[in-house]
């Protein structure tokens, strides 16, 4: 760059004060801390009147480095800048003009420093590090420069971008060294350089600025890695703070902080990273952005048209809050909730204090505003039932993200995170509607958190978004051929022996000795493979006896030393059923539901389990005090236990033989008991299970938490099914038919011969037909697809067909309702029913 190029260059440096413009919010936000080359006390008129812009040229090497002031500034100021920049002390420093060397007391107006002038600085430097760095931003600048003097230069944005990236992808391999580095951007005035660039009259420079702007914005995104991203945040803070300047709504701008954003996002996950960025420097963005999803959830329920609320600006706002609710928590000390009051007083602390008040009035007013939105989409879902209208609001796509925000920072605050629940709970409908829209790459887990604000449906679509996405692409699927009389062994292989990872895709099942194959046969062997490991006489589970359809471990399950293994693989199997949506009639008693949840076991929870121990239990707890003092019973703290055939007694505490249990120690006796018989008895059985379900997971670690998010109940209805007796009507209502009318004969004979067949008849039917034996709780409106009859051209002494794969059943128009009832009473047969695969 040549000192007497005549174009400024700006620094955000300047101390601008922060405004936040919405008439909603009006707290006061503390200034800008001031990194200007200029003087920040002045008001804007003056300083505007008396800023200079000059060139300072380093001697003998020959950089050239631009400088913004006030005339009234004195040359100290200047000296004690390039100390800052260069690390040059000021007492090696002498500065030249017109030949002359200036004095550190006197003015730059007295010393006739004009705009655009050129200065020399001759001392001796210290060793300068990254030597080459500085060249290359120092070309770029200079490219920059006589762009904006006017000088014609063919493909300007071709030279300077592949300086950016050489800038970039010579970033020291030595973290400690990086800072260093990428401070030369900022310390050769790059980014003001480019902005003045954007902000060229001159045709052309706009362009060439905003594509090269944008080059570094992706380049230090992509190229660098994810740990260097914090060091980076500083030059796109810079590039923000000075297209703000210009417009709020410049798409550069918004690019910037969108960048920014990601930045800050990318770091705060990692450990240990380096603070480079203060809460008051972003705070601008926060309050800018909380002014605009305000504005736009407005919108959103004024018009069905509206776009609301945009993912970008809602991205930006998590990430910039990120970094806002970190630091408040570390420099509060977090204790506890903060005590804000809406008196005035606020909250007092030396350095946020502001920050802190003013986060909490925008928490409050984006609350109101979701829930006048939620309000607005419960009278736009009533509508909607009533057949009135539509309710395609595009509007509403960004409310739960939103909401997930309001979530967290609700958290910093006494009494607000009960306010946003309470909203959320009186707005449950429209909360719930909004979760079916819920997809795998948002995170919505903690609306979980609360399951009084959520329905089963829901709850249940939260939860299945934890799974991976089954894939129908017959190059991914995870092949299986099993014998049927080897079922459970030839699956064990299949099934614990592969890796996770090759379980997620899908499955591809077929049967030894028979052509069936797809869909129908995975739900065929899921009903099947469940039925053999829930078999008590496999010695890995045990039905509750009060109700046989409940299942926990067996803590015998020992005598199979494989057994944990088998366990481990059982769980992977649960998993794949509920990935697959396939309901296999089992269910879990509470006692295993709640160790799968990571959750304590209390005297109610083994009711069904063991009602014999339940009973004996509150027996003792209820006993008259003096019956139970006088030893009438016998008891000590032990427990006698089978084992291989054999009785043996262990103690339930070290010490135990001689412990009495009396009137003050019962409690505590039942609760070693509970322990004793349902978690370190079965402990090593459910963690190997827990395991396997995990594996099936998007993530392993979600497991305990998967379970956490459900009741009970509602993984009963997701693995069992409804329980209700098959609906012949809504069966009749969710089939259709090919080749017959619903007013042909054999479709009458047909729906009157099911409708006078058992519940279990039916059952084996629709089994023969979809492979289904067990409805989802919806009933037939929860299945993947609707049913079809279809009218087949095989004989009429031939048994009705099915294609289970597609939901077909397939008959030919037998002549009569006799001949029809005959055949459908051989293929309901159990055994027919489920072998009707085989050649």
């Amino acid at each position: 760059m040549r000192k007497d190029e005549p174009n400024a260059v700006h620094s955000s440096s300047d101390a601008q004060p922060r405004s936040i413009t919405s008439a909603q919010f009006n707290p006061r936000v503390p200034d800008d801390r001031s990194t200007s080359y200029s003087c920040s006390t002045r008001a804007e008129s003056t300083r505007s009147e008396s800023r200079l812009q000059f060139f300072i040229k380093m001697i003998p090497e020959g950089k050239t480095m631009v400088f913004q002031f006030c005339s009234r500034d004195t040359v100290r100021s200047v000296h004690d800048r390039i100390q800052l920049v260069t690390g040059i002390p000021v007492h090696e420093q002498r500065l030249i003009y017109r030949g002359k060397q200036l004095q550190w007391e006197r003015t730059l107006a007295e010393c006739s420093i004009q705009n655009d002038a050129g200065l020399e600085l001759v001392g001796r430097m210290r060793s300068t590090g990254h030597p080459h760095a500085w060249q290359v931003v120092d070309d770029i600048v200079s490219v920059v420069c006589r762009l904006c003097r006017g000088e014609t230069i063919p493909s300007a944005a071709k030279h300077i971008k592949p300086r950016m990236s050489e800038f970039l992808t010579e970033t020291p391999k030595d973290e400690e060294r990086v800072p260093g580095h990428l401070q030369i951007f900022l310390s050769c005035s790059a980014p003001a350089a480019l902005v003045m660039l954007y902000m060229s009259p001159i045709k052309g420079n706009k362009d060439c600025a905003d594509s090269s702007i944008r080059h570094f914005l992706n380049s230090s995104r992509n190229s660098l890695p994810k740990s260097y991203h914090n060091y980076c945040a500083p030059i796109v803070l810079e590039f923000c703070k000075l297209l703000r300047r210009a417009a709020l709504e410049d798409p550069l701008y918004l690019s910037c902080r969108s960048t920014l954003g990601s930045l800050l996002e990318s770091t705060g996950s990692l450990e240990n990273s380096k603070k480079v960025i203060v809460m008051q420097e972003i705070f601008p963005f926060v309050s800018e952005l909380g002014n605009r999803l305000s504005k736009d959830l407005v919108s959103s329920m004024e018009s069905p048209t509206s776009v609301g609320p945009l993912l970008g600006d809602v991205r930006d706002l998590a990430a910039f809050l990120l970094l806002l609710r970190t630091e408040i928590t570390e420099q509060v000390g977090f204790q506890g909730p903060i005590p804000v009051t809406l008196d005035g007083k606020g909250y007092k602390h030396p350095l946020y204090g502001e920050e802190i008040e003013f986060l909490h009035l925008l928490f409050i007013d984006l609350l109101k505003r979701m829930g006048e939105c939620l309000h607005k989409m419960e009278e736009c879902l009533a509508v909607k039932h009533k057949g009135e209208g539509e309710t395609n609001y595009s509007g509403w796509s960004q409310y739960l993200a939103i909401l997930k925000e309001l979530n967290s920072v609700s958290k910093l605050y006494l009494g607000a995170e009960e306010d946003f629940w309470m909203v959320l709970k009186l707005r449950k409908s429209s909360l719930c509607t909004l979760i079916k829209y819920a997809k795998r790459t948002d995170d919505h887990q903690w609306l979980l958190e609360q399951k009084d604000v959520t329905d089963f449906e829901s709850r249940r679509h939260l939860a299945m978004m934890m799974f991976p996405e089954v894939k129908e692409d017959y190059e991914e699927l995870h092949e299986m051929l099993i014998d049927r009389s080897q079922l459970l062994a030839e699956s064990f292989e299949y099934i614990a022996k592969a890796e996770p990872e090759a379980l997620h895709a899908g499955l591809f099942m077929e049967f030894k000795n028979e052509e069936a194959t797809g869909p129908g046969v995975v739900r065929e062997w899921f009903f099947l493979v469940c039925q053999a490991i829930f078999n008590p006489e496999n010695a890995l589970f045990v039905p509750c006896p009060n109700d046989r359809r409940r299942f926990f471990p067996n803590p015998t399950s020992k005598v199979d030393p494989l057994h944990l293994e088998y366990f481990n693989f059982s769980g992977r199997v649960i998993a794949l059923a509920l990935m697959h949506k396939v309901q296999v009639g089992i269910v879990f008693d509470r006692v295993f539901f709640l160790q799968l949840a990571g959750r304590d076991i209390s005297l109610e929870d083994i009711r069904d389990a063991d009602p014999c121990l339940y009973s004996s239990c509150k027996q003792i707890l209820e006993m008259d005090s003096d019956f139970i003092d006088s030893d009438a019973l016998g008891l000590t703290f032990v427990r006698e236990v089978e084992e291989l055939g054999t009785r043996k007694v262990v103690e339930l505490y070290p010490g135990g033989k001689s412990i009495v249990v009396n009137s003050k120690n019962r409690e505590e006796y039942v609760k070693l008991l509970i322990d004793h018989q349902f978690v370190k008895s079965i402990l090593e059985q459910v963690s190997h299970f827990a395991q396997g379900f995990g594996h099936i997971l998007c993530n392993t670690g979600l497991q305990k938490f998967f379970f956490q998010s459900l009741e009970l109940e509602d993984l009963d209805s997701m693995l069992y099914g409804s329980e209700t007796t098959i609906c012949v009507n809504d069966w009749k209502a969710h089939t259709e038919y090919n080749g017959y009318k619903e007013t042909d004969p054999q479709i009458f004979w047909f729906w009157k011969i099911v409708g006078a067949m058992s519940a279990e008849q039916r059952k084996v039917l629709l089994f023969f037909w979809t492979s289904v034996k067990y409805l989802p709780v919806e009933g037939f409106r929860g299945l993947a697809s609707r049913l079809y009859i279809y009218k087949s051209t095989e004989p009429q002494d031939h048994l009705p067909s099915s294609h289970t794969c597609f939901y077909r059943l397939c008959f030919p128009p037998y002549p009569s309702m006799a001949i029809m009832q005959d055949r459908l009473h051989v293929i309901t047969q159990e055994h027919v029913g489920c072998s009707f695969g085989t050649w």
